[in-house]
């Protein structure tokens, strides 16, 4: 079984504390975000491989000794201030973990995800293209791969539309941005791919792959069989399945264009409910719970 922790929130940066107290209990408890009263229990002894995403690795960095499993990083690390992305915190602190990161679980599963990318007056093109150089010069060394994608209209996204004020890409942009990002990774030797996108600019330099894939996934746990991930509702993803255990609407870097969050009132009322003795990430297990142990 292969965790993501987490595509659902920054339970990294956010709720560290619950989920190293859980790893030590031996298990966590994961709510069906569709079916409330539906609570899959998950055994770490079961777990082959921890997926960790987020946009602040800080709070993880002095337990990554304690975890046993083996892990994979996924940071994301984007161009945009405080009206975009209000509650992260500077990006030099990020890319100062990303290569401490690298250096305790190996460059080749630390990636970097620039992660979305969107085009609007103030974030322009020629603004995307000199972070990004400015980006992989800071991690030259300490990463082998940079992962993309673009803005896609979630609820999110069109309730706060006059913040991003965004423009939609024409292929001339494609074009420019898969060359340029592509002639730049390489003078630092980082591939750059797309995540799930129709775009996937392999025309202009990127490469062709997943996020995680199975080659990944042998070389770190030794698994041959694998499923895809079909709970993603996209035809452009073959990712190895994963089993996300956050939560919708738990996210307090309150990002413009999240696709997590849909009502930052939820996020907070959610919030309180956490608790980090709870084997729940918000609230707690209730009475009438209907509780099913996740089979390996």
């Amino acid at each position: 079984m292969i965790l993501n922790v987490s595509g659902r929130t920054d339970i990294v940066a956010f709720y560290t504390s619950w989920f190293i107290n859980r790893y030590h209990e031996g298990f966590l408890d994961v709510r069906n975000p569709f079916y409330k009263k539906e609570v899959s229990r998950i055994y770490f002894k079961d777990v082959d491989l921890i997926v960790f995403c987020t946009k602040n690795p800080l709070p993880i960095l002095d337990h990554l000794n304690e975890i046993k499993i083996p892990m994979v990083f996924h940071i994301t690390i984007t161009p945009y201030k405080k009206d975009i992305e209000p509650n992260v915190i500077d990006k030099k602190l990020i890319i100062a973990a990303v290569k401490k990161i690298s250096s305790i679980v190996g460059k080749e599963y630390t990636v970097v995800r620039y992660d979305p990318i969107f085009l609007s007056p103030k974030y322009d093109l020629n603004y995307h293209l000199k972070c990004f150089e400015r980006l992989c010069e800071q991690l030259d060394g300490y990463i082998n791969h940079i992962i993309v994608s673009f803005i896609d209209e979630y609820k999110n996204v069109k309730n706060n539309s006059k913040i991003l004020n965004i423009r939609e890409p024409n292929e001339e942009d494609y074009e420019i941005i898969g060359t340029s990002f592509s002639n730049i990774a390489k003078r630092h030797n980082i591939t750059v791919q797309t995540c799930a996108e129709k775009q996937n600019l392999v025309q202009y330099g990127f490469i062709k792959s997943d996020c995680l894939t199975p080659n990944m996934v042998f070389k770190l746990t030794g698994l041959t069989k694998m499923k895809k991930w079909t709970s993603r509702k996209t035809p452009y993803c073959d990712c190895v399945e994963m089993v996300d255990v956050g939560a919708y609407n738990t996210c307090l870097h309150f990002c413009k264009y999240c696709y997590a969050n849909y009502s930052e009132k939820e996020v907070i009322k959610n919030n309180k409910l956490h608790n980090p003795a709870s084997s729940l990430l918000i609230g707690e297990i209730e009475s009438d719970d209907i509780i099913k142990v996740r089979k390996k």
